[in-house]
């Protein structure tokens, strides 16, 4: 049996944010998932200033090698109804493909990869986890996104009660001829609304690679509005006639309707594994890297591994992005006070579309950096976040 002193389950932002957080602690530390990277990931893939400055990326660095396309704005509207159009005067975001960005935050980490590695077995022995009868661990963490087995060893999967987000979604590199006649932008992304609110659908332009999809917590109709969106947009012109192959779904929580518990004897869920999505827009990288942050904190400064001892993890989760209401009646994308009847008009609005719904739910710009403590240097890279 190989002994580590911390193992992570899933090599996504999350997993990859927290090994490279811990690197220079002195731990033993093994980072699994099934997948061997670079993979495919189904996202759209925007991130914003403050994931960058998180970690410590420059954006001009990683987009000498990558691809990487700033946002200055965005269209917005209901589906059916014509888009408003706002432009914020400077980069907000920038547009990546997951494939590379993930497969850059899992290079950065000095620690034990086993990839290409699916979980086979999850159980306790000697008060230890032991992982596929040849890890053993006093510390495990589930980063593996909503699926996660270690989600779903605690009872935090795909048979509980909590209400999911599926998506579908497409991306690809289009052709000459495709990106000429695409007349989306890649420095204006589209956020198109469903009637009901309880979805949205998207599309992100990123150089001549293109991502369509839309996501809604009512799967039974999800094919429904992503059809009627698709011929709509294609009959404008916003993105090919000829769209290739099929498009793939997924599935994540939004932080308040996610009923999983963030930490028990031993273990800690970070990222989409503990449901961390935003609220209004879906969006899980920026949770899931501040997530990983946090945990690494907690986990320098905690040597017991009780789920008592485990829990300042979990206070600083509901500081940092509130108490979860549990309420699930309001739509999914929006909070209680922006009523049907009345979204059509405000999606019409430039300074709704600009300062509500763009600035606030997608962009988060009202929400201050991670405020946690840098821990005294050992090298260059010890000083893993940046204080507010």
């Amino acid at each position: 049996m190989d002994y580590y002193d911390l193992i992570i389950v899933g090599g996504g932002p999350a997993g990859s944010t927290l090994a490279w957080a811990l690197q220079n602690t002195g731990k033993r530390i093994l980072l699994i998932d099934k997948a061997r990277f670079p993979r495919e990931k189904s996202c759209a893939g925007w991130v914003t200033p403050a994931v960058f400055d998180a970690l410590q990326i420059t954006p001009g660095d990683y987009g000498r090698d990558h691809v990487l396309e700033p946002i200055r704005g965005f269209r917005i509207g209901m589906i059916g109804n014509r888009a408003v159009e706002n432009d914020h005067g400077e980069t907000v975001s920038y547009g990546v493909r997951r494939s590379e960005f993930d497969h850059y935050l899992l290079s950065r980490t000095r620690t034990d990869q086993a990839l290409n590695t699916p979980i086979e077995s999850i159980y306790q022995a000697n008060g230890n986890w032991v992982i596929n009868h040849r890890w053993e661990t006093p510390l495990l963490v589930g980063a593996g996104g909503h699926f996660c087995p270690v989600a779903q060893y605690i009872g935090a999967g795909p048979g509980s009660r909590e209400s999911v987000v599926t998506a579908k979604e497409m991306e690809f590199e289009m052709t000459p001829s495709q990106a000429a006649d695409c007349r989306a932008r890649g420095d204006r992304p589209e956020l198109w609304f469903c009637r009901d609110l309880r979805g949205y659908a998207w599309i992100f332009r990123k150089a001549n690679h293109l991502n369509v999809g839309l996501g809604r917590e009512d799967p039974r109709r999800l094919s429904r509005h992503l059809e009627k969106f698709i011929a709509h947009m294609q009959q404008q012109g916003r993105i090919p006639a000829d769209l290739p192959g099929r498009f793939k779904g997924h599935a994540y929580l939004l932080y308040d309707h996610a009923e999983r518990p963030l930490v028990d004897d031993g273990l800690i869920l970070i990222g989409d594994a503990a449901g961390l999505a935003f609220g209004q827009s879906g969006e899980g990288i920026r949770p899931a890297v501040e997530s990983a942050l946090i945990a690494a904190n907690v986990i320098r400064s905690e040597p017991d591994l009780t789920a008592r001892s485990l829990q300042p993890y979990g206070e600083a989760i509901a500081r940092r992005f509130g108490t979860r209401s549990m309420n699930q009646d309001n739509g999914v994308l929006v909070p209680d006070w922006v009523k049907v009847p009345l979204a059509a008009s405000l999606m019409k609005s430039h300074w709704f579309t600009r300062r509500v719904v763009a600035e606030r739910w997608f962009l988060h710009q009202q929400v201050p950096p991670l405020d946690l403590p840098t821990p005294a240097p050992v090298g260059r890279e010890t000083a893993y976040w940046r204080p507010a």
